[in-house]
C-alpha cells in the first residue's frame, strides 16, 4: 500500500482494474484506492504480470507498506509465485512493484533471524511515537507507553493501544482490590451475608458501553449501531480537532449588499452568460487577497509564509465528507472562467476523481452554506492556511436611504453575512477588519473586479 497523499496512513481497496494473470505495462492502472482525501488510481511502475492479488476489493484500513499484490516478470510462471508468509507486516515486505527476483529468492533462515534481532534491538532505542488521543489517555491516567507494543502505522501508539493498556491497569487494580476472606467471628453476626453476585458486581463494575444491536431484531434498551467511518471522515475529524486545539481562532463578521451583483447577473444572463453569486464571491475574495498580500499567507511551523499566487480552496460537500478543491491563481481569472472551474472541480470531488494536485495546497478557503438557507455561521480554519470565509444566504432587509431630492425612504436590499475566521498568529484583528472592509467594497462594486 503506497502513500498517495502526504497525510495518508492507510487506504481502502475500492476496485482492481487488472486480474490475476493479466499482462501489465508501466503506466497501466492497477487498482483504485480510497485515501484520506479521494479515490486515486494506482499505476504500475514496471512491466510484468499481476501474479497475485493479496488484498481483495473492499479491503478496509490497509496500512501503508502492506503487500496488496505481487508482480512477476513476463515469461515466469505466475501461478507458482511464492507468497511471503507475513503479508501484513510492512517492515518485512517489499513494495508492490519490487523486482520479482527478490521475492522468488528468500534469504537463509539464519539471515532473517539475525536481521529480526537487530531490528528489535534498534527499535528499543527509538522514542515511542504517540497519536494525540493516545498521548491524552496516557497523560490523564499516568500510563507508561513502554509497557505495550504499538500497532499503528510506522510504529505509532494508537488510541486503541492506550485503551488496551488502561484496561490492563484497571484489571490489575481490580485483582489487587479484591477483599481477602477473613476468619469467621466467634459470635454469630446478626447481619446476613451479602449475595455473591453483589460482591462480584462491586469488584467488576458493569461495562459502560452498552451491547451492540443485532440487525433484524428489535433494539433493546441502551443498544446502539456502529456506523463505519471512511478514511476521509476520520482524517477530517483528526484535522479539525487539531485546528481547533492548536490554532488561535479569531472571528469578524460583516454584512454585504448584493444588489449590484444581482443586477449584474441579470444583465449577463441576457447574453447567455450564467454565473452564480458564489463565483463573484470567489473573484472578489481573490482580488482582495491580491490587494492585501499580508492575508495571503500560511503558517510553516516557525512563522508566516507569504504566497505569490492566490489559490482559493472551495469547500465541497460529498457523501464521504468535506473536501476543498483549489481554484489556482483565481485573481487572474475572470468570473466566467472561475464559474467553469468551480463546476468542474465540484463534479470531480463528488465523483471522488480529484487528483492530488487539485486539492493539496491553497492559500485561503471559502465555505458557502447560503444555498442551504443558512444565514450565518463560523468555519474552522484549514491549516496551514491563515483564514477561511464563511458565507451565508442572501436575505431581504429594509434600509433607510435618501432619494435624489434628499428625502428619506424605506428600500429593500439583499444582504449577505460573511464571517472571517483568522489565525491570530498571522492575521490580527485589525488586519482581519481591513480585509473584510475591502472585500465588502469589492462585492458591492462588482464592476471594479473587471479591472483585476
Amino acid at each position: 500500500m503506497p502513500a498517495l497523499s502526504p497525510t495518508m496512513e492507510e487506504g481502502n481497496i475500492v476496485k482492481w482494474l487488472k486480474k490475476e494473470g493479466e499482462t501489465v505495462n508501466a503506466g497501466d492502472a492497477l487498482c483504485e484506492i480510497e485515501t484520506d482525501k479521494a479515490v486515486v488510481t494506482l499505476e504500475s511502475s514496471d512491466d510484468g504480470i499481476l501474479a497475485k492479488i493479496m488484498m481483495e476489493e473492499g479491503s478496509k484500513n490497509v496500512r501503508l507498506g502492506t503487500l496488496i499484490g505481487l508482480l512477476v516478470e513476463e515469461g515466469q510462471d505466475w501461478k507458482q509465485v511464492e507468497i511471503p508468509a507475513d503479508t501484513g507486516d510492512p517492515s518485512s515486505l517489499a513494495p508492490l512493484m519490487a523486482p520479482p527476483a527478490a521475492a522468488s529468492t528468500p534469504p537463509p533462515a539464519g539471515v532473517l533471524a539475525s536481521a529480526s534481532i537487530k531490528m528489535e534491538h534498534g527499535l528499543g532505542k527509538l522514542p515511542i511515537r504517540l497519536s494525540p488521543a493516545a498521548r491524552y489517555i496516557l497523560g490523564t491516567h499516568g500510563l507508561d507507553p513502554s509497557n505495550i507494543t504499538p500497532t499503528g502505522p510506522r510504529g505509532i501508539l494508537t488510541k486503541e493501544d492506550a485503551l488496551n493498556l488502561l484496561q490492563q491497569k484497571q484489571k490489575s487494580k481490580a485483582v489487587e482490590s479484591r477483599p481477602m476472606v477473613s476468619p469467621a467471628p466467634t459470635q454469630p453476626s446478626v447481619v446476613p451475608l451479602a449475595p455473591q453476585a453483589t460482591t462480584v458486581s462491586s469488584v467488576y463494575p458493569r461495562p459502560a458501553v452498552p451491547p451492540i444491536s443485532i440487525p433484524g431484531q428489535p433494539a433493546a434498551q441502551g443498544t446502539f449501531t456502529e456506523v463505519p467511518a471512511s478514511n476521509i471522515r476520520r482524517v477530517i475529524a483528526k484535522r479539525l480537532t487539531e485546528s481547533k486545539t492548536t490554532v488561535p481562532h479569531a472571528y469578524a463578521t460583516t454584512d454585504c449588499d448584493l444588489d449590484a451583483i444581482l443586477k449584474l447577473r441579470k444583465e449577463l444572463a441576457k447574453d447567455d452568460i450564467k454565473v452564480s453569486v458564489n463565483d463573484f464571491i470567489i473573484k472578489a475574495t481573490a482580488v482582495t487577497l491580491k490587494q492585501m498580500p499580508d492575508v495571503n499567507v500560511t503558517w510553516d511551523g516557525e512563522g508566516p509564509r507569504q504566497l505569490q499566487s492566490v489559490d482559493i480552496s472551495i469547500a465541497v460537500a460529498t457523501d464521504q465528507g468535506l473536501i476543498t478543491p483549489i481554484i489556482k491563481d483565481a485573481a487572474a481569472k475572470g468570473v466566467q472562467e472561475i464559474s467553469a472551474s468551480t463546476k468542474a472541480l465540484a463534479k470531480k470531488a463528488r465523483d471522488g476523481k480529484l487528483l492530488p494536485e487539485e486539492y493539496q495546497g491553497g492559500s485561503f478557503s471559502i465555505s458557502n452554506l447560503g444555498m442551504f438557507g443558512i444565514s450565518g455561521f463560523i468555519a474552522i480554519i484549514n491549516p496551514p492556511q491563515a483564514c477561511i470565509l464563511a458565507v451565508g444566504r442572501a436575505r431581504p432587509e429594509l434600509k433607510i436611504v435618501e432619494d435624489e431630492e434628499g428625502n428619506e425612504k424605506l428600500q429593500q436590499h439583499q444582504l449577505m453575512t460573511v464571517t472571517l475566521s483568522s489565525d491570530n498568529r498571522m492575521v490580527d484583528d485589525k488586519l482581519a477588519s481591513e480585509f473584510l472592509e475591502t472585500l465588502k467594497s469589492n462585492l458591492e462594486n462588482p464592476i471594479q473586479l473587471a479591472l483585476h
